[in-house]
Order: structure tokens, then C-alpha cells, then sequence
């Protein structure tokens, strides 16, 4: 691994990656090679296969931060910016550290935790921990904890330091335990608060939007939840569920779901399914053994919910199997939407024929008026069917309700680009809301990184400045998506470009926030590569 000179320069590293992109497209050996050891994406490739990936300017930026011990660019430029800060301004070290140690549903804002560069900065700065016992916590350095105990017993359960958070939870919350030298340090360190009598059911309340134009939600931060929800360590979610805490917290066996490693552990704690939504969140990932795991201990509670969950995962496009374990579970098949549309016709709206045939064994089959034979050409991006049904029925799709026209954003928002394109070349309204926040396809569209949709939908009609239901336009989605990154893969700076060429305005620097940029009035933060090319700088997009 390279080390940083001891004055490290952001724009020194951008001519670097510029560089290595420039040699990269001679096909020079060395910078081939070097994005064989350092990218994910190009790892154990050949030459030719390299080249064909047709690496832009941010795999070059990625694998130059990778070669300095970095996880990505934003890792490492925020790094950068942060020893220039302690140069002018030490005061503000800790607190940098802690937006990095934690993500913003901790630390407050939408950021998310960048726990290797937390590492690093603690490397630059050891004192820091001895400076704050709960910065202590995060770091796992059970020598300063354990004189803090010694100082003050009752500060082993008060919640304190720059985010008012008790010890334990310090310690369960930190980015770190993803780290293995950080993780042992901290089990110790948390090991220790408990055998010193730590509560672990003490919990801290934290503020929560989804965007800036949100309302604020209060909810509950226990140990627990960061152990299995947020960190998903089977190891440290044993020792608190040892020292009693409560694995029916409110948080931990939802979130624990999006990488269930520590499900079983809090299932087998006594989680008790009734009452929460983890059966519906559990239907947001494509794992049908942890569904299984869940129906089976769900006991009563899933008698209620079955029916409604045969047309969540139908909303969801879950697999057969899915739908095959709610059936064997007792759904019943001919369970209706609140609007009155059955499982049946519902899994062809969605584009799930293998679903349907399943209901149709079991009974529930129905014959189909236009409409809906329409919206299920549609769905499943047959354009001969769904033009065929047109030809006799021109008023389609001006004829259809709303509730058959939410299926565009719907499936823009389950990323079937396809059939949303040709919904919209079908004179579908592009601005009907949908999805889980009320939001056009367009704003679906973004949120995914879909330039091509984006780009397709705007061609078609649809504006910049159509609002969703957290009451944003799709700029605020732009600048969410980019910076969270919530697909793998997407392209939000395609959908910058997109956007800009039907309408939306540049950005502009905003002189007393350098950090923010201010499109069309508003105060906005992107990705870097977005902020660049929205600001009118040079940004290599060759695609």
C-alpha cells in the first residue's frame, strides 16, 4: 500500500487518476496492471478483458484511492480535507472523526459511515480517544474506558460527548467493528462496559429525515441495533442478548434483515415477529430462506398478515418461492387490493407470469378485460401485444385509472426499465406518482442512477421539477441517490447530464457553504463527480 506524502494534495491525485486513465486507454501494461491489483472490478481479469471494461475517470479516481488504503475516492478526498482542517482548526478533529466513525442517522445528515477512513485518521492522531471517553468507545480503547469508569461510575450509562450517546451504544454504532484489528478492541471494550454494569437496554432518541423538505421522525438507538442491524456482528449481538437485552427493541430484527446474520440470534432471543414490519421488510430482499425463518416463528401474527403479504410480494416481484411459502402458509390466493384487484391480475400487472400461473392453480384465476391485458403486455415488455391491444383500443392508455397508471412509476421503481420505457412510448402519463414515496418514474428513475430511463422519460415529457411525496423535485433525488449510491452501478452522473439537457439549470457554488453547490435556488449537495459536471467542470464521460 502507498502512503500519503505528509501534505497530501486533492488535486495532485486528480491529475494522478487523469494520468493513469490517459496510459489505461494507450493500453499501457503498467496501468493495466494496476487496475487488475487495486479495482474490484478489473481483479483477476486479463488484458484484453480490462480494456473492454471501458474504465471512465472514476475507476481511475477509485483505484488511486485504493492504492492508498482507501475504499473509494470520497473516502480518501474526504481524508485529505479533514488533515487540512487540523492544520488551521484541531478543535474540529473529533468531530470529523465521529461523522466518519458513524453514518447519519447517527451523526445527523445523509451521509454514510466511512469507517476506513475513520481508521486512518485515528492513525494520524492517536491522542484522540484519550481526549473523549465515548470517542474512547467508538475506538475501541478499553484503557481510557475503564478509567473513565474509574473517575465517574455513573458516566458508564450517561449519554454524553459531541452526539449524546451512552457508551455501549458508542461502542455497538461504530463503523469500526468492521475492521477486524478495530472489532476485538472494541468487543473488549464493550465487554468491559458490561461486566462494569452497562444497561443493555439503555437507549438514546435520534432525529431522522429523508430529505431536507422532510418532517423529522423520532426513533429509538439501543446497542442492540447497532450490534445486529447496523454492523450485522453475530459476536457482539450474542454478548449484549447474554447481558439482557431486549431483542424486541423496536429497531434491531427489522434492520438486521438487510444482512441477516444476526436474525436467527434475535429470533432465537425471543424477537417476536407480531407487531412489526419484518416480514414486509424481509420481502424488500430476494431471500426466501430468512423469509421461511420468519413465517416459521411469525406463529399467529403471520395468520393476520399472510394475505396482505402475498400482494406485498407481488409488489415486490419476489421469486415463485415466495409466493409458494405465503400459499403453503395459508395466503389465500384470491385475496384482493384495497382498490379491489386480485392477486392474480396484480402479479400480471407487476410482470410476474410464474406468479400468476401459480395463482391460477390454485383457483384463482380471472378473465381479463383490455385494460388490464394492456398493462400486462406492458409489464412484461411485450410492445407487439400491448400495440396489438391498442390498434382496437386507441383510448388506452388515456382510459385507464389511476391505479393501473401508478404502474409506471411502480416498475420504474423496481428498476424494469424496458417496460417502463414502453409504457411511456405507449402516451402513458409521465408524471403519475408512485412507488413506496409517491414519486414519478422520473424521480424513480434517478434515484436508481437510470440514465437511460431518465434521459427516455425526459424525451417523452417529463420535468425536473416533479415533486415526490417527501415534497422534493428530482434534483433533491439526484442529490440523495449520488451521494448514498442506494443501486449498485448507477449512473447519476448520465443522469445529471440527462437533466441538464432538458432543463434543469447548472449548479453554482455556494460562496458561504464551499461544501454545497445551489441549483435552480436551492442548496444542494451531490456526489463529487455530479458537483463537478454540474458546475460546469471538465468530467471525463466516455460512454
Amino acid at each position: 500500500m502507498k502512503s500519503l506524502p505528509s501534505r497530501p494534495d486533492i488535486d495532485q491525485l486528480k491529475r494522478q487518476a487523469k494520468e493513469l486513465l490517459a496510459a489505461y486507454r494507450r493500453g499501457a501494461p503498467e496501468a493495466v496492471e494496476r487496475f487488475r491489483d487495486a479495482l474490484p472490478a478489473a481483479a483477476g481479469a486479463d488484458h484484453d478483458a480490462i480494456v473492454a471494461l471501458e474504465l471512465r475517470l472514476h475507476d481511475a479516481q477509485s483505484c488511486i484511492a485504493r492504492e492508498y488504503g482507501f475504499a473509494s475516492w470520497a473516502d480518501i478526498k474526504a481524508f485529505i480535507e479533514v488533515s487540512r482542517m487540523r492544520e488551521s482548526d484541531p478543535a474540529a478533529l473529533p468531530s470529523a472523526f465521529l461523522r466518519f466513525v458513524y453514518s447519519g442517522d447517527i451523526a445527523g445528515g445523509g451521509h454514510r459511515a466511512r469507517p476506513k477512513t475513520a481508521a486512518r485518521l485515528l492513525e494520524d492522531n492517536p491522542q484522540l480517544p484519550q481526549q473523549d471517553p465515548w470517542i474512547a468507545c467508538a475506538a475501541g480503547d478499553a484503557g481510557t474506558v475503564r478509567r473513565q469508569i474509574e473517575a465517574d461510575a455513573a458516566w458508564i450509562d450517561r449519554p454524553g460527548g459531541p452526539l449524546e450517546l451512552t457508551p455501549l451504544i458508542a461502542a455497538a454504532h461504530s463503523s469500526l467493528l468492521s475492521i477486524p484489528d478495530y472489532r476485538d478492541r472494541i468487543h473488549r471494550t464493550v465487554d468491559l462496559l458490561l461486566d462494569r454494569g452497562a444497561d443493555p437496554n439503555r437507549t438514546v432518541t435520534k432525529l431522522w429525515s429523508a430529505s431536507g423538505e422532510a418532517p423529522q421522525e423520532e426513533w429509538r438507538v439501543s446497542a442492540l441495533h447497532g450490534a445486529a442491524g447496523v454492523n450485522f456482528d453475530p459476536d457482539l449481538t450474542q454478548r449484549l442478548l447474554a447481558a439482557g437485552a431486549d431483542p424486541n427493541d423496536g429497531e434491531s430484527l427489522y434492520h438486521s434483515l438487510d444482512n441477516p446474520v444476526c436474525t436467527p440470534l434475535l429470533l432465537q432471543a425471543g424477537a417476536v415477529i407480531g407487531g412489526t414490519n419484518a416480514l414486509f421488510r424481509c420481502l424488500d430482499f430476494d431471500d426466501v430462506e430468512t423469509f421461511r425463518l420468519l413465517l416459521s416463528h411469525a406463529g399467529e401474527a403471520a395468520d393476520l398478515q399472510e394475505d396482505r403479504l402475498l400482494l406485498w410480494a407481488i409488489r415486490r416481484r419476489r421469486s415463485p418461492a415466495h409466493i409458494e411459502a405465503l400459499l403453503e402458509a395459508g395466503a389465500d390466493p384470491a385475496t384482493r387490493t384495497k382498490d379491489g384487484v386480485s392477486a392474480y391480475v396484480q402479479a400480471l400487472r407487476y410482470g410476474l407470469p410464474e406468479a400468476a400461473a401459480m395463482l391460477d392453480r390454485e383457483g384463482a384465476a380471472a378473465k381479463l378485460g383490455d385494460e388490464d391485458l394492456f398493462v400486462a403486455a406492458c409489464a412484461r415488455n411485450d410492445a407487439d401485444a400491448a400495440r396489438h391491444i391498442k390498434e382496437r383500443r386507441p383510448d388506452l392508455p388515456a382510459a385507464l385509472g389511476e391505479t393501473r397508471l401508478r404502474m409506471l412509476p411502480e416498475l420504474a421503481a423496481a428498476g424494469c426499465t424496458g417496460p417502463a420505457m414502453l409504457m411511456a412510448d405507449l402516451g402513458w402519463p409521465v408524471d403519475i406518482r408512485g412507488g413506496d414515496w409517491s414519486a414519478s418514474a422520473l424521480n424513480q428513475a434517478v434515484f436508481r442512477g437510470d440514465a437511460a430511463l431518465a434521459r427516455h422519460l425526459l424525451a417523452r415529457g417529463a420535468s425536473w421539477t416533479e415533486k415526490h411525496g417527501y415534497g422534493d423535485n428530482v434534483c433533491g433525488t439526484l442529490s440523495w441517490a449520488s451521494i448514498n449510491a442506494p443501486v449498485e452501478d448507477g449512473d447519476w452522473v448520465g443522469c445529471a447530464e440527462a437533466l441538464v439537457e432538458h432543463g434543469m439549470p447548472f449548479a453554482v457554488r455556494d460562496p458561504e457553504h464551499p461544501e454545497y453547490v445551489t441549483v435552480g435556488g436551492a442548496r444542494r449537495s451531490f456526489s463529487e463527480e455530479v458537483s463537478a459536471f454540474l458546475l460546469g467542470h471538465e468530467v471525463d464521460r466516455s460512454t
